[in-house]
């Protein structure tokens, strides 16, 4: 360690974080450039230079915290540049963030690559998104401009812009560049934001949540450069392996935080449809020009409906789970009332069993053998089957939501 830096040490477990801090810091920084590092010495330098210079041309009093699991100098390098060194074990990308949570003094949060290829001497569009109450701020690469070579094909034209859109589409956002590694955020989301993602995920995690937050969001355009000669990214490091898996473990956490997405919309369109088939034909076949809406139509109704109510109710339950302000909760809660819910849940099911009666009635009178002459009594006992399912399912899914709406509020408000 260099006798022009002072050491301020905090170790969890054996093997935890532990904090380097140089002589002349900065005591009550605005900003924090929190930034993990893994063997970059070849750039750590005049990247915390970069830094420094991005902080002044701002105007701004910042921090520059490495989030250093090197075998090499990076962090003794980035240290006697001037910069705070977070050491921690090799876990992953996104776990070097959650470890430098508690380290972060900054009220504002930047993030990126000590590798220079984000040119973190243009701060100043960043500053500018926060000072007007921006809690979310996402560098653009695409809006930016990205210098020739400094982007693999298969990252330019297909990964990020296929992954952008997915995201996009799931969530309702209108991102232009999910990956880009340069972004902000004020402190206190990011705490609140609760990150569990341990590798490249978390840059997938950070913009799914802050949608689930609502936090206010803004793109700011950035320069996105050229490895410098020497390096090599972490993704060639890794084998050609790596940018697909990254890739896959990204569209994972984008599935498991938007399930609503495959179960809300979807749910209501079948359940809707489903219901049309199995009222259309309660009493009996119906001639719809040369379609017979006829028995068979009903079961295929019946499992369409079954199929929409179920994956309607699990969307809303998964919407409640995933807010976190608490509004989903409320809103849903509002508009399925206690009281009334189980009521028309009962004489759903209570007509649904009145529906089945006759058929059951026949079965038992015939000897438990079906006959091929009581058509209606099978087209009203199957719309009976409908109105009990529905009924149920309604009666059960009140109950989780309410138990899952209180779990939630009183998770909140731990926090």
């Amino acid at each position: 360690m260099s006798r022009s830096a002072s050491v301020r040490a905090e170790d969890v477990g054996n093997r935890g974080p532990r904090l380097l801090g140089p002589v002349q810091d900065v005591s009550d920084p605005e900003v924090s450039i929190v930034i993990p590092a893994m063997n970059e010495e070849l750039t750590i330098g005049e990247f915390v230079d970069w830094c420094r210079e991005g902080l002044q041309r701002a105007g701004v009093p910042g921090e520059i915290l490495i989030v250093d699991s090197s075998e090499d100098r990076t962090g003794q390098i980035a240290l006697e540049r001037g910069a705070r060194v977070l050491q921690v074990p090799k876990r992953g990308l996104g776990r070097a963030y959650i470890d430098a949570i508690p380290y972060i003094r900054g009220r504002y949060v930047l993030m990126g690559d000590a590798d220079c290829t984000y040119d973190f001497r243009e701060l100043q569009p960043f500053i500018d998104r926060f000072r007007t109450g921006d809690e979310y701020v996402m560098g653009s690469r695409f809006r930016g401009y990205i210098e020739p070579q400094s982007m693999p094909g298969l990252h330019r034209y297909l990964g990020t812009p296929v992954t952008t859109w997915l995201l996009n589409l799931i969530y309702g956002t209108h991102f232009s560049d999910i990956h880009c590694g340069m972004r902000g955020i004020t402190a206190d989301a990011l705490r609140r934001m609760n990150l569990a993602s341990q590798s490249w995920e978390y840059a997938s995690e950070m913009v799914l949540k802050s949608v689930r937050m609502r936090l206010r969001t803004s793109e700011v355009p950035v320069r996105f450069l050229k490895d410098r000669e020497g390096r090599l990214s972490h993704h060639r490091r890794a084998g050609w392996l790596s940018p697909w898996k990254a890739a896959w473990i990204n569209l994972q956490a984008m599935f498991e935080n938007g399930a609503d997405f495959f179960l809300f919309r979807p749910g209501a369109l079948l359940f809707v449809v489903g219901s049309a088939m199995v009222l259309a034909a309660s009493w009996g076949p119906v001639n719809l020009g040369y379609v017979t809406i006829s028995i068979y139509w009903s079961l295929l109704g019946l499992t369409l409906a079954v199929l929409g109510v179920q994956s309607f109710c699990l969307g809303c339950l998964a919407r409640v789970l995933y807010d976190r302000t608490g509004q989903d909760a409320a809103r849903w809660t509002a508009r399925f009332p206690y009281n009334r819910t189980c009521f028309f849940a009962g004489a759903f099911f209570a007509a649904g069993l009145g529906m089945m009666v006759p058929l059951v009635s026949e079965y038992v009178h015939r000897g438990l053998k079906l006959s091929s002459v009581l058509d209606p009594a099978k087209h009203i006992a199957i719309t009976g089957m409908y109105f009990v399912i529905t009924g149920f399912t309604t009666f059960t899914f009140l109950l989780v939501l309410r138990a899952l709406a209180n779990y939630v509020t009183r998770a909140q408000g731990q926090q």
